[in-house]
């Protein structure tokens, strides 16, 4: 088990690292979009990468909408293990809509044996997530 302090440490030094392997611009929240941000996740359980729909409801609704007309174009050209949920809640209780792509094997960031494979998952997602996002932005966004 890990003191808070121990696993602070451990999460800085695993995205300092990945900082470092892969020295890249990533979109995250500047989509340019309000309420639409890329997020990367890594935890003592699990890695994923996603798009999260977090402003009012309506303004969700609407772009979620949008996405899941794409949802043929990302799944067949850009990424096929793409997982829409357009009711997630997060550990705060929050309700958002989500869309993500999750790391198929066990993986904890307290683990330094899975870092390297995790960043890897990360950079090839998020570009491909990225390049589809950079692609269908203006659809997205009207």
């Amino acid at each position: 088990m890990f003191s808070k302090e121990e696993s602070r440490q451990l999460r800085q030094e695993f995205w300092t690292s990945f900082g470092k392997s892969f020295p890249k611009k990533w979109i995250l929240y500047d989509t340019k979009i309000k309420g639409v941000a890329f997020k990367f996740n890594f935890d003592t359980k699990s890695a994923l990468v996603a798009l999260d729909l977090e402003d009012d409801l309506e303004n969700r609704i609407n772009c979620w909408e949008k996405l899941v007309a794409l949802k043929n174009i990302l799944q067949s050209e850009y990424l096929p293990e793409a997982i829409y949920e357009e009711e997630y809640y997060l550990e705060n209780g929050k309700e958002i809509s989500r869309i993500y792509i999750p790391l198929e094997q066990k993986v904890s960031i307290h683990n330094k044996n899975s870092w390297r494979n995790v960043m890897e998952f990360f950079n090839e997602k998020m570009t491909l997530f990225e390049a589809f996002f950079e692609e269908y932005r203006d659809i997205i966004k009207s």
